[in-house]
Order: C-alpha cells, then structure tokens, then sequence
C-alpha cells in the first residue's frame, strides 16, 4: 500500500483555505461615527457624567438609593464594602469606582458643603492627595441630612424603572425637597462637553428660590451672594463678574487661601486653601520656587494636617514682611486659584448649560411635578380607604344581618357575593367587611372607623384644592424649604473680598542683568552670564554636527527678542524668559520653546533693546524693503505676531538696520543670484514702508526662471582688497548685477547686527 503523502501547509496559505478574506466594505465615515461613536458618546453624557436636575449623577443617585434600600437611613453603620457591593446590582462597575464616588459623599473627606453619608474612618480630604483607606475598613451610614432627597419616594413622587438586568426597580431622579444641583459641587467631562458646577450655601439657595416663586424677576444677586466652598478660603468679588456667571453659566472668578500670622513664632499659618488645590500641590510649588530663589523670605514649608483640620505652615526669615510675601505667593502659586464655571445640566435626558436663575426655574417646574405627583398618590389612598368606610357605614345600619349572612353562607367564595347582594355594596368593600375580625365586629370601633369619614373627605377636598392650584404647590415646595434651611443651613464658610476694596498690587521691578544671547542655525538658543570663561571672545559653543552660530551679541536680560519664522510670523521673547546655560550646554530649541506651529522655523533673530532702527527684507524675487522696528512694538505685549511680513515672496535675508546718525549709509548688502551675478546696496537705497507686511520696490532685475539665492552684510574695512568690489555697487537701481568672479564669492562674511 502506498504511502500518503502529506500535502505541505503554509501557515498563510492554510489560513486562507480555511479562512477567506472578508470583502471590503465601503462605508461612509459619517455613517460610522452616527452608528458606533454616538452611543457611546450619548451614554457618557447622560448616563455617567453631566448631573440632572436633582443635583446627582447616575453613579452617586445609585449609591444613595442602594443605602437607603439596605435600611441604612437609621441605625447603626456597615461596612463600606457591603455598600460598595449592594450597589453593582444597580451600578454595572467595579467595586473600586464605587467606592471612590461613596468617598467624595462622606463627611470625612469634606468635599460637599452638605456630605450625605455619615462616615467612620480614613476617607481622605478633599484638600489633599491623602489616600483613603480600604472599603474593609471604612464603615457608613447615611446621613440625617438624607431625609430631604428622599422624602416622598415611596410615594410615587418619581418614576421607577428596571436596573440593567432587570431583576430590581431604581428610580430615575431622587425626589430632592431643595435644589441640590446647586448645592452640591459636581465636576464631569464627558465627550464633546464638560460641566464644572460650583456649590452654593443652602440657605441663600433655599430663600432664592422662595423669592423667585413669588416674584420671577427677582435680583438673585442679591440674596445669593456668592459661590460657597466646602473648604473656605476667600473669594475676590466682582459684582459684574458674578452676575454674568449667574446669567449665563459660564465665568471664573478667583479664590485665595484664608491665613494669620503668628508673631511669636513668625511663621505664617494657612489654614483654608481653594477648593481647586491641595496642599501637597500648593508645597510643591512653593519648594520648586524657592530653588529657583524666588521666595528668599522663606525658610521651611511644611504640612501640618492633624485632627484638628487643614494647617500649612510657612516659617519666615528674620525681617521678612508676611503681607509682601503672601501677595507674592498669591500671584505664584496655587494659594490663589481661579474657579472656571460651566453649568452644564442635563434637563430632561438633554444636556443644557443655564445660569442660576434658569436652573432654579427647572427645578421648580420638576419639583411642582414632584409634589403634584406625592398629593395625588395620597389622594388616591385617602379615596380608597373613604370608600371602604363608606360601606363599613352600610354594616353599622344591621350588625346582625352581616353576621347573619356569613353565618348561613355554606361556602367561602359566596360570602363576599352575599354581603354585595345584603348590603348594596361593590366586591372591595365586601371584602373589607369579610376580612374584619370578629373581635372588631362591635357598635363601638365601627363608630370609630366611621368618623374618620367625615375628616377623610376634608382632607380630600383640600388635596384637590392644592392640586388645582399651582400657587398652593408653590406655598408646600417655599414650606418644606424654610424647614430645611432652619434645620440644616451653616454660616458662610467661604467670605468675600470686595475687588474695588482691595489694595493695587505693584509688581516689583526686575534688576536687569548683562547677558550674552547666542543664536544657532538650526534654531538653539542659549544665554549666557558673561562670566566664568562665558566672555564675548569664546568661541568654544557646544553645537549640533553641522549648526552654526548666527547670533553672538552682549544685551541686558530685559532686552526684547524677534524671531522671524519661514511662515511669516514674528514671536517675541525675553532674554529673561530663557533659561541660563553655560558655553558648554546646547541650548533651548526656540520652536518648543514658543510653541511654534507645525514645520515652523526661524529664519533670522533679532534684538529690539529700544525698538529703534528698522528691519530689512530682502525677497526672492528680487524686491527689497525696510519697515521700522517699532511696527513689532505692540502695546499687549504679544507673544505672537501673524503677518510679520510679506508673503509674496520667500524672504531670502532679514537684517537688522540702526538708526541713521551721519551722512553716510548706515550698512551695505550684498545680494548674490542663482545666475552667478550680484549687486552691493546700501541701506539708504532701501524703500521704506510703513506697513509689516509691505512687499516693497525692486532692487535686483531678474530673468525668468532666475531668483537671489543669498543676501548677506557686506564690510568695506576700506582697504585695498576692498577696492575691487566697487564694481558691484549700483547707484540706480533695480539693476541686472555684475558677475560675480570666482575670487570675490567666498570673500566676504557674514555679520548680523
């Protein structure tokens, strides 16, 4: 029998046999961002990072309601890791996500003015990176304060639907009796949008509200003063600033730490710090500073948390003025922070970003349907239960018959059609009759149960009447209001300073220092201090392989920097803004430093110590112009400048021209093109324009297909090599040049000013 031979496999091959290649599928990038990319991005808005109305994300509204299901409204506490836990039956996450949003709701951690979970434990602060201990360790319970976000819940006050595997009910919002959304600080970034929503004291809020439900042009600005934070500090009050965040949603405004000076210790004392920061950040800066020298005041910086709350101690040197130091630390370090608003809520499954007054006007109009929704759920029970004292009044009229009647009926399921047929009555209120114990079948506790009757039909009536009249349902939400603010606001912790009172600060002027700025081809600048073998006569620049230097100049660290860039844009800078380095350091590279657009790079350097002189401009084709220096001093002290010059042509030369004190020209130039002739010019034959972006005259006549390849500084010493080179000058110009001999091209050097 002959063997079988075995076919040979390639791995490739084989996979194609077995697997063929998919067919493409062309399938328009629209197509695909509506039907993979928008669920998704519609999921993150509304169902993980923008809060509703009621002031709560899904993750935190979840957590709340697991509590409160689990009992833990009162008695004692559990462990964080049941409730952490209990929650993924309704929140589809890790254990670990969990547990961080029940941390930020606790009281220990201190991050909302009015925490909703009475915690036990490590759970971090929220003015420092402090780690909160594990979900093992911590216990919690909800807190007292929780009786105002879940009172009529039972009661059909919000709608109920399944959880994501449908074996329990979760209810969309939580009937909060306040308008929490402003409460309560909230911060997400969803996809294509952000909210940043800044917590406000509950009592403003609660009388705000009030008064915009009586008078819906109230001046909110006038009760709600200003944001209030949970960690204090002091806020810089612009009453204009303000009113336009609570118009619109959107601002910043800007908070500094609260501090004191203890004299006998002479150390300065911060105790609140904004909401924006943490301690660890606010010391880091502080350190990174002080070896930079800046704070020379300062003597030791150190963290002093302990049980008694935020402390950061700040020891001073011996003459040292605290109020001057703090100023300067305001102005450099997160002691002083800006708080950016963005408002963004979600109103009914859609994200809208409102101000003040429209938010509370939102949750007024929902919490009217809240209360409307609890009043009918009552009167519908009050309907029921008067029903059946109805026909308990029928019972009343022959006791014996009832008796009668069961007694006589030989079957159980004929009882209640019996009692129907005796009494006149429907099959609920038979029921009721059959179920009524024997014990109770007494003159006396029927004649109770019926005089609630008349009481029951007085309470209906009004619950009718309130729910008639939008005005009664405002009366019962502005009630339940000033009993929430009379139990639960606090003081202000966050006070305010009035802009208009508060002391002009004047910068301290800089001592300017001497400088030695070098400039390198391939775009690596260095400054140098003219010391320690730094001087002007070294030579020796660390450089990249093939860079050369273009700029070696003596300046003063105040002296202003143009780098004109190939895209016709000019940054300026500082000396001072660079780093110093010494002779043997490569530099900083100027496109990373200023941000340079893409592809971007410098072309020529300048230095503008007084903004006198003018700039030359010396284009490919031909064209040559000067503008004044001065057109780059912009009163905004701008970094960037577009349009710094003309675009018609690629500049093949920028140079720096000094102002005219003689007779005589003030430079000269030497213009050479790819057809191998040249021309020498002075600066008094430069055209002069006004404009930055001024294309300027012809100085150089060019044949088609022929471009100036090269411009540089020309520098008669007036010797008698020099003399030669006089045929190149051009009294009348544009002139066609003068060919350029052999000997003349690598004669000359280039030198900028």
């Amino acid at each position: 029998m002959a063997e079988k031979k075995s076919p040979k496999r390639k791995g490739k091959k084989v996979a194609e046999e077995i697997l063929p290649p998919a067919p493409a599928l062309d399938q328009a990038i629209t197509d695909t961002l509506r039907v993979n990319y928008m669920p998704y991005a519609m999921s993150v808005i509304i169902s993980r990072a923008i809060p509703d109305i009621d002031g709560f994300k899904p993750s935190q509204r979840k957590l709340l309601y697991t509590m409160y299901d689990m009992g833990l409204m009162h008695g004692p506490r559990t462990k964080s890791a049941n409730v952490a836990g209990a929650t993924m039956h309704l929140h589809p996450h890790g254990d670990a996500s969990i547990y961080e949003t029940l941390v930020r709701l606790t009281t220990g951690n201190e991050s909302l003015l009015h925490p909703f979970i009475d915690s036990k434990g490590t759970f971090g602060k929220r003015y420092s990176t402090m780690a909160y201990a594990a979900a093992r360790y911590t216990e919690c319970r909800l807190d007292p304060f929780c009786e105002t976000i879940f009172g009529g819940i039972d009661k059909d006050a919000v709608d109920f639907v399944d959880n994501y595997d449908g074996t329990m009910k979760e209810p969309t919002l939580l009937p909060t009796a306040f308008p929490n959304i402003l409460v309560s600080a909230n911060l997400g970034i969803a996809v294509g949008m952000a909210t940043n929503i800044c917590s406000f004291n509950l009592g403003e809020i609660c009388d705000a509200t009030c008064e915009l439900m009586k008078n819906p042009d109230a001046d909110l600005i006038d009760i709600i003063k200003a944001p209030d934070f949970s960690t204090g500090g002091l806020l810089l009050y612009d009453r204009e600033q303000m009113k336009g965040i609570y118009e619109t949603g959107k601002g910043s405004f800007r908070v500094r730490a609260r501090y004191s000076y203890d004299k006998k210790e002479n150390c300065i004392e911060v105790t609140q710090i904004p909401y924006t920061t943490t301690v660890e950040a606010v010391i880091a800066k502080i350190a990174k500073s002080m070896k930079e020298g800046k704070f020379k005041e300062i003597s030791d910086v150190r963290d002093e948390i302990d049980l008694n709350g935020m402390k950061l101690t700040i020891d001073l040197k011996r003459g040292a003025d605290p109020e001057k130091l703090m100023q300067k630390l305001f102005r450099s370090t997160p002691l002083e922070d800006t708080f950016p608003c963005n408002f963004n809520v979600l109103i009914c499954g859609s994200p809208k970003t409102l101000g003040v007054r429209d938010i509370l006007n939102e949750w007024i109009a929902w919490r009217t349907d809240c209360v409307k929704r609890e009043l009918y759920y009552n009167l519908c029970r009050m309907e029921e239960k008067l029903h059946l004292l109805y026909g308990l009044r029928e019972l009343l009229c022959d006791i014996d018959k009832a008796i009668k009647i069961i007694r006589e009926t030989e079957s159980e399921k004929q009882v209640v059609p019996n009692l129907m047929a005796g009494f006149n009555i429907d099959e609920i209120q038979a029921e009721y009759i059959a179920e009524i114990k024997l014990r109770n079948l007494n003159r006396e506790h029927i004649l109770k149960r019926i005089a609630e009757t008349e009481k029951l039909e007085q309470d209906i009536a009004d619950t009718k009447d309130k729910l008639s009249s939008s005005r009664k349902i405002h009366s019962i939400i502005a009630k339940q209001l000033q009993e929430i603010k009379k139990k639960y606001a606090k003081p202000r912790k966050t006070q305010l300073i009035y802009t208009e009172d508060e002391p002009e600060i004047i910068e301290p002027e800089k001592e300017a220092y001497p400088v030695i700025v070098v400039m390198s081809k391939e775009g690596y600048f260095k400054k140098l201090i003219p010391y320690k073998g730094n001087l002007p006569q070294n030579n020796e620049q660390k450089l990249k392989d093939g860079d050369s230097i273009v700029l070696k100049e003596e300046t003063t660290s105040e002296c202003e920097i143009l780098f004109f860039t190939d895209k016709c844009q000019c940054y300026k800078a500082k000396a001072d803004d660079f780093e110093t380095h010494k002779a043997s350091m490569l530099g900083e590279y100027v496109p990373a430093k200023l941000g340079f657009d893409d592809g971007e790079n410098v072309v020529a350097t300048l230095l503008a110590k007084d903004y006198k002189g003018s700039v030359a401009f010396f284009f490919k084709n031909g064209k040559a112009v000067s503008v004044p220096l001065n057109s780059y001093a912009t009163k905004l002290n701008r970094k960037k400048l577009t349009n710094a010059y003309s675009d018609d042509s690629p500049a093949v030369g920028i140079f720096f021209v000094p102002e005219k004190e003689g007779k005589k020209p003030v430079c000269e130039f030497l213009l050479r093109s790819t057809q191998g002739k040249a021309i020498i010019m002075n600066s008094d034959q430069l055209a002069a324009k006004a404009t930055r972006t001024a294309s300027g005259v012809y100085v150089f006549t060019l044949k088609k297909g022929i471009s100036v390849e090269n411009v540089s500084v020309f520098c008669d010493d007036g010797s008698e090599e020099m003399k030669k080179y006089a045929k190149y000058r051009k009294s009348k110009l544009p002139s066609t040049g003068t060919l350029l001999e052999a000997f003349d091209i690598n004669a000359q050097q280039v030198k900028l000013f």
